[in-house]
């Protein structure tokens, strides 16, 4: 049997969605990173490279749909074109010339303050029909609703492109907050303040919001439109972008499948994958790394350490965390360690290893609820990587060794050796 040349590492790039933050006071003084316990995230910072990196050009929204994008090796400056196009590619809806997307967030809102984003963290079953009743009284020939997971759905109109020149604020960064101060502005606001309008009677008295206020739980009130965009196009293919490479993906949110449908990569569809509390995180990383059986790099999307900003919830933050070290980290250092490193191809002898890179797509500080376009740290650890002077895997850490990756898109390529 003759040696032949090395092969393509394996890669798995895990993406602790908002795991960043600033120094809170609940936790106190220290980020969420610093006051998690992460044995195996400090160990492998110590033994590999991290730095820090920005993920949301200056001058663009500080979202997930942007940072993600970045993440995934793609310039958001170049292919983004609103957030509610590429949920709206997860639910397999194929938008027409001038027809908008728009998340539609089914919300809870009191006294004109919204007290919930996600209305209580409804279920998806709950959701369904209650978007189920909203396409019945409001969708038309011009508007329709389209259910999807959680408390996220997405709204599409046609001939809608004043939505697009139109000013909106998430859901997510009114909470607490009176809704009057983040209410849509510009040529499309009417028509977008009529229809949440309308929403209030179509859910007031529906059975699903009855059995939730007898169960002690948040009812959906309303709905909240924001993010709005049309067709994506140009989104290059992920495999001719990075050296031939095919990847696969594992998230609970649409935002991250629909970025995977519009760029070729392959959804993986793994029992127990949710965006909180409840995660099957052991389970995640199980179907993530089969996944490497017949592909090349496998995004594993964790949610839960976002929401949890977004509730303020620092030890919920910090917990959602350490179940990423304690459930997740140690099968990626198993399988890497007791890597086949040579694996018989057509006779030839092919050198592979198993490459990890971690990160969150952006920051997401307790104390505002909301993200922020800051640079995150990173860490890579495998062939190729050594260590350059990190005791732990946290923000201080990350800025102390001096490596900066700009702009942030550019992080995959020099992580798989491109």
């Amino acid at each position: 049997m003759k040696a032949g040349k090395a092969g393509l590492d394996k890669a798995v790039v895990l993406i602790i969605d908002g795991a960043s933050g600033w120094p809170a006071a609940a936790l106190g003084g220290k980020t969420a990173l610093e006051a998690a316990h992460t044995p195996h995230l400090d160990e492998l910072a110590r033994e590999g490279s991290v730095g820090m990196v920005s993920h949301v050009p200056e001058g663009m929204e500080a979202s997930s749909a942007v940072a993600c994008m970045s993440v995934m090796g793609f310039d958001p400056r170049q292919y983004y074109a609103g957030r509610g196009p590429i949920e709206a590619a997860a639910m397999g809806v194929e938008l027409e010339p001038g027809q908008v997307a728009l998340r539609c967030n089914l919300v809870t809102v009191r006294d004109g303050r919204m007290v919930s984003y996600s209305a209580g963290n409804i279920s998806s079953a709950e959701s369904a029909e209650l978007v189920a009743a909203l396409q019945r009284e409001l969708g038309d020939e011009r508007v329709a609703f389209k259910a999807g997971v959680g408390f996220r759905h997405i709204l599409t109109v046609r001939d809608g492109e004043a939505l697009a020149l139109t000013r909106f604020t998430p859901a997510h960064d009114l909470t607490d907050r009176c809704v009057e101060e983040g209410l849509p502005e510009g040529p499309g606001a009417d028509f977008v303040l009529e229809l949440m309008e309308q929403s209030k009677a179509v859910l007031a008295d529906h059975p699903v919001n009855r059995r939730r206020q007898a169960q002690g739980k948040l009812p959906a009130t309303q709905i909240w439109l924001f993010w709005p965009g049309m067709k994506v196009a140009g989104m290059p293919d992920f495999a001719a972008h990075h050296g031939g490479r095919r990847a696969a993906l594992t998230s609970p949110v649409d935002l991250l499948r629909g970025l995977a449908v519009l760029s070729g990569v392959d959804v993986l569809t793994i029992p127990g994958v949710t965006d909180g509390d409840d995660n099957d995180y052991a389970g995640q990383m199980v179907g993530a790394l089969a996944a490497l059986a017949d592909h090349d790099v496998v995004f594993v999307h964790v949610e839960a350490p976002d929401e949890a900003g977004h509730r303020g919830d620092a030890i919920g933050k910090v917990r959602a965390i350490e179940e990423v070290d304690r459930l997740m980290l140690p099968q990626v250092i198993e399988r890497a360690r007791s890597y086949q490193r040579e694996h018989v191809t057509g006779g030839d002898i092919v050198a592979q290893g198993l490459r990890l890179l971690v990160l969150p797509d952006h920051p997401t500080p307790l104390e505002i609820k909301t993200h922020v376009g800051e640079p995150v740290p990173f860490l890579m650890w495998g062939p190729g990587f050594v260590g350059n002077g990190a005791a732990a895997y946290t923000e201080a850490e990350a800025r102390a060794t001096g490596l900066t990756v700009a702009p942030g898109h550019r992080l995959l390529s020099l992580f798989l050796g491109l």
